[in-house]
């Protein structure tokens, strides 16, 4: 084993190293550092001296939100409702947003061919809470969108 290296007052990036915080489960010094956004942190020394951390996060966090606003498509998408869940975590995109693979043109609405009846579908929370087969597809349609008002436009969600 080498040598003990003493980084204490160093900068690496963002982050100075404050004082030797303990070892590593491989063998390596830890140690506390400063980062310039204030924040503190414990770091590996061969990460640290190597230039594999640069920082608390808060550069990565950073260059994130600078690539977004660099990517065009991104950028054209900010704002839009449509990007966003209805109401709540526990409502699921598909039960609201319509598929590519939709034949009969209503969410939550298709055809069985081996019973030969129109399918009402609706899934919240986690389980369906509706699911049932209709003779006539205005049924079905009236079905889903009963339980899309009852479960997506209340105020007690």
């Amino acid at each position: 084993m080498g040598a003990a290296i003493d980084i204490t007052g160093q900068h690496f990036g963002r982050l100075i190293a404050v004082h030797r915080a303990g070892r590593a489960k491989n063998g390596n010094a830890l140690w506390f550092c400063q980062c310039q956004c204030g924040r503190t942190c414990v770091v590996d020394s061969y990460v640290l001296r190597h230039g594999k951390t640069r920082s608390c996060g808060c550069l990565a966090v950073e260059q994130s939100r600078q690539n977004i606003f660099n990517n065009p498509q991104a950028v054209s998408h900010m704002g839009d409702p449509r990007n966003l869940k209805i109401r709540d975590h526990h409502t699921d995109v598909s039960s609201i947003k319509k598929s590519k693979r939709n034949t009969s043109g209503v969410v939550g609405v298709s055809y069985d061919k081996q019973s030969g009846s129109w399918v009402a579908h609706f899934y919240y929370k986690g389980t369906y809470i509706l699911n049932k087969h209709f003779a006539h597809f205005e049924d079905a349609v009236r079905a889903r969108h009963t339980m899309e008002q009852q479960y997506l436009t209340s105020s007690d969600n």
